[in-house]
């Protein structure tokens, strides 16, 4: 039976164009490697996909200590040590030994399974090509045990990257590749409105227009996120913050409320405080 297609879900709100670029990757059967900016919902693209297809979700966050044989197998030699010198029968057979990665519980999944890998660009260069064989062939082998591991049902592959460094071409070739935009107002209109659907319009339109401003401060370190806005509201409400208090001229208030929600180090927080106190001055002049 052919995949239903992905349309996001109630609590995602996904573009056409990811919506798109999904289902194609999806209908070739091949990975589809996700970048954008940090808080734009790439991870959570993998549990959505999930979620609104039925399907079981395999996550496999990638550190900076990560190698490619961990989302196969582990070999835990050093137990099989100490169990040898403690006398323990398991040390005969080698399998009690073999740790399963990720990647093998994908494979042996009953139903097609979703499998995320999350931040590839965190491990060493040569982490993609060690993984292109397995990714391709969908099998990879066990030499401790002489067993050859085959996928039951070919995974939906979700590969995201931050772009902390260059991925291999070789790599490249086999993914389908979409960027994540920022969503424009409208979309993060409708991103809120999922989150916090009783929120008033004005306070909507004033939080919305406080937090783009801020993002189109040119030489800000970070800029903030959906993730970060989110946040950013939900402490706007807990702490009933009026829509006028986002839009005051008061130049003692030039940072908006809460802005440690949004603002996350004092080099942005000041620029920030720069830029609108000689706005203001020139406006005045």
């Amino acid at each position: 039976m052919a995949d239903k297609k992905f349309t996001g879900t109630s609590t995602y709100i996904a573009t056409d164009d990811l919506m798109m670029a999904v289902n194609a990757a999806v209908t070739l059967q091949r990975p589809i490697l996700v970048k954008g900016e940090p808080g734009t919902g790439k991870t959570q693209l993998a549990v959505e996909i999930a979620t609104a297809l039925g399907h079981p979700l395999f996550e496999w966050h990638i550190k900076s200590t990560t190698k490619a044989q961990q989302g196969l197998y582990d070999y835990d030699a050093v137990a099989r040590l100490r169990d040898s010198q403690l006398g323990d029968d398991r040390v005969h057979d080698i399998s009690n030994y073999i740790v399963r990665g990720k990647v093998w519980d994908a494979f042996e999944s009953a139903v097609r399974p979703v499998l995320l890998i999350d931040e590839i660009d965190k491990a060493d260069i040569e982490f993609p090509n060690d993984l292109l064989q397995e990714l391709d062939r969908m099998e990879f082998f066990v030499y401790e045990t002489k067993q050859l591991v085959k996928a039951r049902h070919r995974p939906i592959i979700i590969i995201t990257s931050n772009n902390e460094k260059e991925l291999p071409d070789a790599f490249l070739r086999r993914c389908f590749f979409h960027y994540i935009r920022f969503p424009d107002k409208e979309t993060m209109e409708r991103i809120v409105d999922v989150h916090f659907p009783k929120l008033k319009k004005n306070l909507l339109r004033e939080a919305l227009e406080a937090f783009y401003r801020i993002r189109d401060v040119p030489g800000l370190k970070k800029k903030p996120s959906t993730s970060e806005l989110l946040d950013w509201i939900k402490l706007l409400l807990a702490e009933d913050i009026s829509p006028e208090a986002l839009r005051s001229d008061d130049s003692r208030k030039a940072v908006p409320p809460m802005y440690g929600a949004l603002l996350k180090n004092e080099q942005d927080v000041h620029l920030f405080e720069q830029l609108v106190f000689l706005d203001r001055r020139s406006r005045t002049q």
